[in-house]
């Protein structure tokens, strides 16, 4: 399938959005409020804010799967080092306590590295299929494709909760992806479409869903006028919040653009912005 045959999908999966618009889900539209150059090569998986402009990235694909620090308003990698094992298909990555632990699809291992030098200082075992990570500042919280979100240890990457996600139907969500926890809602990509789900941490139900069907398309014709035309691998994934300013900032892999947006119900949280962890 080419991403024009994917950009229709979301299109026909938000024809049946139409009841949540006037029901207890809403479908959200996020408002631009910034673009910023995004790494082209970059096969996004994870994506955190670390603070004064700076982004922790993980990226996929055997052989260039890795963990980097970016400066958001330039797109510059400023450290990259590789997924340590290197026949591995990078996927998630989430810092907490200066420890940044980075998964990997199908080999059941999570590696935890320095937070600084991004060091690998340990491996976490694991049953399945890694995808997304994040944490609600106690606990990691990781996706594996499926419709359950996980609850694990950072000490000891054992589940200590497991986390059904349904729609407003109460049906399974499946193929969430990237995962960000912000303000008691875990923020999820579901892979293949053009939507994040606004997940109860508490409950499991969606709340809304966030349309990027625009921003994918942007992207996309940004890609086809400089010669680099994006394939339907190259889908949202990449979900960061800015507590100073309360907004999300959104990519995709192998997008060449970062969006800052706004979201409603999303509030700037406040005190001094946080400090780079570094």
């Amino acid at each position: 399938m080419r991403l024009s045959a994917l950009l229709l999908l979301p299109a026909v999966l938000m024809a049946g959005f139409s009841c949540a618009e006037s029901g207890a889900v809403s479908v959200l539209r996020p408002v631009v409020t910034a673009r910023y150059p995004h790494d082209r090569a970059a096969f996004t998986q994870g994506l955190q804010y670390l603070g004064q402009g700076v982004l922790l990235e993980s990226t996929g694909q055997v052989g260039a799967s890795g963990v980097r620090r970016v400066e958001l308003k330039t797109g510059k990698v400023t450290q990259q080092v590789p997924t340590p094992l290197s026949t591995a298909f990078g996927e998630g990555v989430t810092l907490l306590d200066d420890v940044a632990y980075h998964l990997t699809w199908q080999n059941g291992v999570a590696f935890a590295l320095d937070g600084r030098t991004l060091r690998e200082v340990g491996r976490l075992r694991h049953s399945g299929e890694g995808w997304g990570l994040t944490h609600d500042g106690q606990q990691l919280i990781m996706s594996d494709g499926s419709s359950t979100l996980f609850w694990r240890n950072p000490k000891t990457f054992a589940v200590t909760r497991r986390l059904p996600v349904t729609d407003e139907q109460g049906q399974p969500v499946k193929n969430l992806n990237e995962l960000e926890y912000v303000q008691g809602s875990v923020y999820a990509n579901v892979w293949l479409t053009s939507r994040i789900a606004r997940i109860d941490a508490k409950t499991g139900k969606v709340t809304a869903w966030i349309d990027v069907t625009g921003l994918a398309q942007e992207v996309s014709a940004l890609a086809a006028r400089r010669g680099q035309a994006l394939t339907f691998d190259d889908v949202p994934n990449g979900i960061a919040f800015v507590p100073e300013r309360g907004t999300l900032l959104l990519t995709g892999k192998r997008w060449p653009l970062m969006f800052e947006v706004k979201v409603p119900g999303l509030k700037a949280e406040s005190g001094p912005p946080p400090k780079p962890r570094s």
